[in-house]
């Protein structure tokens, strides 16, 4: 019996079981700061991307088995691109309306 999803979402949400396995596994392995959000990028951009008719049970394969040091690099590199800027805003003791008049 083939399954077939009616969008990417819902087939993310078949996929959830397996992707939070691995963030289990991952853990367990002190590279707690990866979400399964993470794994599904990775896979859906780097590897699901290029193939052709994948099934479900090679999906799951490829998250359970997905080599930690190729997560952890990607998940890296999109931590290192992504622009922190410093909170500028208005902190209470820059209020001006604190200052007495001399």
């Amino acid at each position: 019996m083939d399954i077939e999803f009616s969008n990417v979402k819902e087939l993310y949400e078949r996929l959830k079981p397996a992707l939070n396995a691995k963030v289990i596994e991952l853990k367990r392995n002190e590279l707690d700061y990866i979400k399964a959000e993470d794994i599904w990028n990775y896979l859906k951009d780097k590897k699901w991307s290029k193939a052709n008719n994948l099934l479900l049970y090679q999906m799951v394969d490829d998250i359970l088995n997905l080599d930690e040091q190729e997560i952890d690099s990607f998940v890296k590199s999109k931590i290192r691109k992504r622009i922190i800027k410093p909170n500028l805003e208005k902190m209470k003791w820059d209020d001006n309306s604190d200052k007495k008049e001399e």
